[in-house]
């Protein structure tokens, strides 16, 4: 009896087993380096677009690092798109030397207002070759636009740039959310693209090529537009190039009720994109043999794979409970458990340590109670995935932006990225 248990429990467990292989085998390729894209002339006209709720305090330091971009002046132009504002957005952009798109329909969520700015552009100034997208709350490297027109240039359609932080040292959530990006830069978007195979939009700092989205449409329904537009683009036969020379920094939350409500969004929006693009992207790898298609489905299965991973961790030491709490295999077991866990600490602090290294950063740059509490940011992951389960999200919450803060003062505290 107690042998089959056993056998049962290892059987259920290998799914969970293969799941980690895979994106361990995957992480292998971030310790290699970036092969950077061929310089070439500035060519191709750029629109850069903002969708912008509420962000009068931050939008017009963006604003002035795209103007200070060194790309023609002639080839870019800077679009803000207004959404639900209550505050002088619109009148701080039109200051800063942005065009402004108006909205004509509602705006539930940032998809809605990229779909309706692409609506318009096309029917009524279809000049650009490529469009930008960002972030209110961003600021951003001179070289982004020209090392995007370089991606152009070599026949890339999509490409995403380099998520960097601008608060990392503002309290340990935005610490932990600045590793956590860089964590994703590394191991999954360099990893990938080394493999050929599509890395993930981010939501900021990426380009897609006009005709993608002549052809393909720019339409998204669910809370986390950027994966969906990532899964539509892969389903279709793209991939999403990856371009760390191109670089954004963006502003992380800096308590953790706020982080904890963008992440609900971002595994509620999720799940939506697997509930609907699941049966796609089986087809697409059955029919197609597409690669892409099958590392998304393992990327948007993540939900469901860490709520069914702490149920079965659960239900193991239930069972064995039960089973051995007069003998001394549950000591044992509990033992285990225990020094597990410690270890498991022990390994994040070393692998935040690692992260920080690889990506030329400094422990000085993060707020330092971060390293140490990495741990505790991701494991906050499965209570919100539970939850999302159970009573997902309807509705966008924004996240307040408050850290007004320019390119130049960034630069000059010594926050600029090291590509390796």
């Amino acid at each position: 009896m107690v042998s089959q248990i056993f056998t049962l429990l290892f059987i259920l467990g290998i799914p969970f087993f293969i799941y980690g292989i895979y994106y361990l085998g995957i992480g292998l390729f971030g310790y290699t380096k970036h092969n950077k894209y061929t310089l070439s002339p500035p060519k191709n006209r750029i629109a850069v677009v903002v969708a912008a709720r509420n962000e009068a305090a931050v939008i017009g330091n963006l604003i002035e690092s795209l103007h200070q971009q060194d790309y023609p002046k002639e080839l870019m132009d800077v679009y803000v798109i207004p959404n639900n504002c209550t505050d002088n957005t619109r009148e701080v952009a039109l200051e800063h030397g942005a065009k402004i798109m108006t909205c004509t329909a509602e705006v539930k969520s940032k998809g809605a207002a990229l779909s309706q700015f692409f609506d318009y552009i096309f029917a009524e100034n279809d000049i650009y070759d490529a469009f930008c997208v960002f972030d209110a709350d961003n600021l951003v490297d001179k070289h982004f636009v020209s090392t995007m027109n370089n991606v152009l240039e070599s026949g890339e359609k999509i490409a995403q740039g380099y998520r960097d932080s601008k608060n990392p040292d503002d309290s340990w959530i935005s610490g932990c959310q600045s590793v956590f990006y860089w964590t994703l830069n590394r191991f999954m978007n360099l990893a990938r693209h080394k493999l050929g195979w599509s890395a993930t939009l981010n939501g900021t700092g990426f380009m897609m090529h006009a005709d993608v989205i002549k052809k393909e449409g720019f339409k998204t329904f669910s809370l986390t537009e950027d994966i969906e537009f990532t899964t539509q683009c892969i389903i279709k036969g793209y991939r999403v190039a990856w371009v760390p020379e191109a670089i954004t920094y963006d502003e992380h939350p800096i308590a953790f009720d706020q982080s904890w409500s963008q992440r609900k969004r971002w595994s509620t929006g999720t799940i939506q994109c697997f509930n609907q693009y699941s049966q796609q992207l089986i087809d697409a790898v059955i029919n197609d043999k597409n690669r892409c298609a099958l590392d998304m489905l393992m990327f948007l299965v993540s939900p469901f794979m860490q709520v069914l991973t702490c149920i079965y961790t659960i239900c193991s030491f239930i069972i064995l409970g039960m089973l051995f709490v007069t003998t001394s295999v549950w000591s044992n077991a509990l033992t285990f458990a225990i020094l597990f866990s410690v270890g498991g600490v022990i390994f994040s602090v070393v692998f935040t340590a690692m992260v920080l290294w690889l990506e030329g950063k400094k422990i000085r740059q993060i707020n330092n109670v971060s390293v140490f509490s990495f741990w505790l940011y991701l494991a906050s992951w499965i209570p919100i995935n539970v939850l999302c389960f159970i009573k997902p999200i309807e509705i966008w919450e924004p996240i307040e932006h408050t850290k007004s803060i320019k390119i130049s003062q960034l630069v000059e505290s010594g926050r600029r990225l090291t590509i390796n």
